[in-house]
C-alpha cells in the first residue's frame, strides 16, 4: 500500500471527459466499476448508523421532558410512563433527517472532496448531545451548538488553519493513526457482531461466557469464511458479494429460527442479532418521511442554562461542549482522510491526499448539516475504507454513497434488512489491510516508536480515535522535551498539544467552572 506520489502518464486519457477531468478515475487507477462497488460497499458498512441513531437521539428527552420532534416522552413523568407512540415518531423522525444529512453530506465529499469517504452521524458525538448536553439544556439550543461548531470548523478550512495542522502532524503518528484506526474498526467489527462483548469479571470476553454459540455469531463466522475464501482468490467485487450473501443467510436463517429480539420480560436477547433483525420487510419497503426535524435550532439559547438564563456558568459551559464537540471532529477526520489515503494509495510523496481543502470543507459543512438536520454533527466514517478496499479511489464513490442513503430515506425497511453480523466481516478484514502499514514506523527509534504505541492501542481500547491522536501528540512532544529536541517540533504541534491537555482535563474544568458559579 504504497503512497500515489503522483499521477501517472500511462493512466491519463488524451482525450477526457469532464468527468475523467474532473475525478481523475484513469489518473487514479480506478474505473466507474470499481468506483460502484466501493460506494455500495462503504454505504452498507455505514447504514447501521440509520437504526443506531434514531435509538440515540430519537429516544432521549432534554431538560423539559421533550423529545427532538418536540413532543413529551412521558405521559405521566412522575410515574416514568412513556409515550411510545410519541418515541416511536421521533425516531422515525431521526431516521428519515439521518439519511437525508448522510447523503448530501456525502454527496458533497464527492463533488467538492473528489475524495472516497462517506460521513453520517458521528458516534460519540451523538452520546454526547442526547446524554450530556440535551438532559441540561433542549434539544434546539443542543443543535445550535451543534451548528456553532459546524461554523467555527467550516471557517478553519477557509482560513487555511485546517490545513496547516494537517501538514504538520509527523509522517510517524500519521503512520501511527493508520495502524490504530485498523485495529480500532476491527474492534468495532467484532462488538457489532457481539463476538466480543463485555466480560464477567473481565473488560470484555468472547461472545456469551467466553464462547461461540448463538445463531448470529454462526452467521458472522460464516460471512468471514466466505469473505476470506473470496479475498485470498483476488474475487473482484468480494467484500461487497461478501455483504449481500451474508445477509441473505441471516434472513433464511431469521425465516426458519425465528430469533426473537427482545425476551419474555422485555429484555434486550442476549443471544439475539447484534443490531437490525434480517427479516423480509413484509407488505411494503417504501415509507413516507417526516422531515420535521430540519431547522429546529436555537444558535443564542446555546449559551443559556436550562432556565433559560445567561450566567457565566451557562456560558462557559457551552464554550468547552463546543470546543469538546470541535476537537473530536476535527481530529477524527484527520484520522480518517490519512486512513483512507493510505489504503488507497492515494496520498502524495508528503502524505497528503489531493484536494485536501476540499475535502476538509466538505467534512466541515456535513457538521453544519447535522446541526441543521437535528441529526447531531456528522463526520466523516472510517467504514469509507471497507469503499476502498474494494476499488474505490474517487469522489465518484462518495456519490454512490451519498444517492443510497438518499434513497434509503424512502427504502429504509430494506436498508434494514442487513445485519451487523453481515458487515463485521469486512471490517475486520480492512483491519487486517491497514495493520500491514505498522513496519513503516522504525520501532528502534524510541522517541518516534513511543508516541505511535501511544496513539495505536489508545484508539481501540479507549473507543476513540481522538483519544489516540491527543495522547499520541502529547507524548511526541513530551518525549522531544526530554531528548533536547523540542525545536524540532512544529509550532502548530505545540498549539494542538496544548488544546488536547485541556480536552483530556474538560471534566476537571468543567466541575471548576460550575463550583464557581
Amino acid at each position: 500500500m504504497a503512497a500515489m506520489t503522483s499521477l501517472s502518464p500511462e493512466k491519463t486519457l488524451k482525450n477526457p471527459s469532464a468527468v475523467e477531468r474532473w475525478f481523475q478515475i484513469s489518473a487514479r487507477g480506478s474505473s466507474i466499476g470499481q468506483e460502484l462497488r466501493g460506494g455500495m460497499v462503504t454505504f452498507f458498512t455505514m447504514a447501521y448508523i440509520l437504526a443506531l441513531n434514531p435509538v440515540v437521539i430519537g429516544t432521549a428527552a432534554d431538560s423539559r421532558g421533550n423529545l427532538v420532534s418536540g413532543a413529551p416522552k412521558y405521559t405521566d413523568a412522575a410515574a416514568g410512563i412513556v409515550d411510545q407512540a410519541a418515541v416511536n415518531h421521533s425516531m422515525a423522525m431521526v431516521a428519515a433527517a439521518t439519511a437525508l444529512v448522510a447523503g448530501v453530506s456525502t454527496l458533497l465529499m464527492g463533488v467538492i472532496g473528489r475524495f472516497p469517504i462517506g460521513l453520517a452521524t458521528g458516534l460519540g458525538l451523538n452520546a454526547m448531545c442526547a446524554y450530556v448536553i440535551a438532559p441540561n439544556s433542549t434539544w434546539p439550543r443542543t443543535m445550535g451548538m451543534i451548528v456553532i461548531e459546524g461554523i467555527i470548523i467550516t471557517l478553519l478550512v477557509l482560513t487555511g488553519f485546517r490545513e496547516a495542522v494537517f501538514r504538520a502532524v509527523p509522517r510517524e503518528l500519521r503512520v501511527a493513526i493508520s495502524v490504530g484506526i485498523g485495529l480500532f474498526i476491527t474492534f468495532v467489527g467484532l462488538v457489532d457482531a457481539h463476538i466480543v462483548t463485555p466480560g464477567s469479571g473481565t473488560p470484555v470476553q468472547l461472545g456469551l461466557d467466553g464462547s461461540l454459540g448463538t445463531t448470529p455469531q454462526l452467521v458472522f463466522v460464516i460471512g468471514l469464511l466466505i469473505l476470506l475464501f473470496l479475498y485470498v482468490r483476488s474475487t473482484r467485487g468480494a467484500m461487497l458479494i461478501a455483504i449481500i450473501v451474508t445477509a441473505l443467510i441471516g434472513v433464511l436463517v431469521q425465516a426458519v429460527a425465528r430469533i426473537p429480539a427482545t425476551l419474555g420480560d422485555g429484555t434486550t436477547n442476549p443471544a439475539g442479532w447484534a443490531l437490525n433483525v434480517p427479516a423480509w420487510p413484509g407488505v411494503s419497503a417504501f415509507t413516507v418521511p417526516d422531515l420535521g426535524l430540519l431547522g429546529r435550532v436555537d444558535l443564542v439559547g446555546a449559551f443559556a442554562a436550562a432556565d433559560g438564563r445567561f450566567t457565566l456558568a451557562s456560558v462557559l459551559g457551552a464554550v468547552m461542549m463546543i470546543f469538546s464537540l470541535l476537537l473530536a471532529d476535527f481530529f477524527d477526520t484527520l484520522g480518517t482522510v490519512v486512513a483512507v489515503g493510505a489504503e488507497g494509495g492515494i496520498l502524495d510523496e508528503r502524505g497528503e491526499p489531493p484536494h485536501l481543502r476540499g475535502i476538509l470543507l466538505a467534512d466541515s459543512l456535513a457538521a453544519l448539516l447535522g446541526g441543521l438536520g437535528s441529526t447531531s454533527s456528522s463526520t466523516s466514517y472510517i467504514e469509507s475504507t471497507a469503499g476502498v478496499a474494494e476499488g474505490a479511489r474517487t469522489g465518484v464513490a462518495s456519490i454512490v454513497t451519498g444517492v443510497l442513503f438518499l434513497l434509503a430515506i424512502f427504502l429504509s425497511p430494506l436498508t434494514n434488512m442487513v445485519p451487523s453480523e453481515a458487515v463485521a466481516p469486512v471490517l475486520v478484514v480492512v483491519g487486517f489491510l491497514m495493520m500491514q502499514q505498522v513496519g513503516e514506523i522504525d520501532w528502534h527509534h524510541l522517541v518516534d516508536a513511543i508516541p505511535a504505541f501511544i496513539t495505536i492501542v489508545l484508539m481501540p481500547f479507549s473507543y476513540s480515535i481522538s483519544v489516540g491522536i491527543g495522547a499520541g501528540f502529547v507524548v511526541f512532544i513530551a518525549l522531544k522535551i526530554f531528548h533536547g529536541k523540542a525545536r524540532h517540533v512544529h509550532p502548530l504541534m505545540w498549539v494542538v498539544g496544548a488544546l488536547f491537555v485541556v480536552y483530556f482535563a474538560s471534566d476537571v474544568i468543567n466541575r471548576a467552572i460550575s463550583g464557581a458559579a
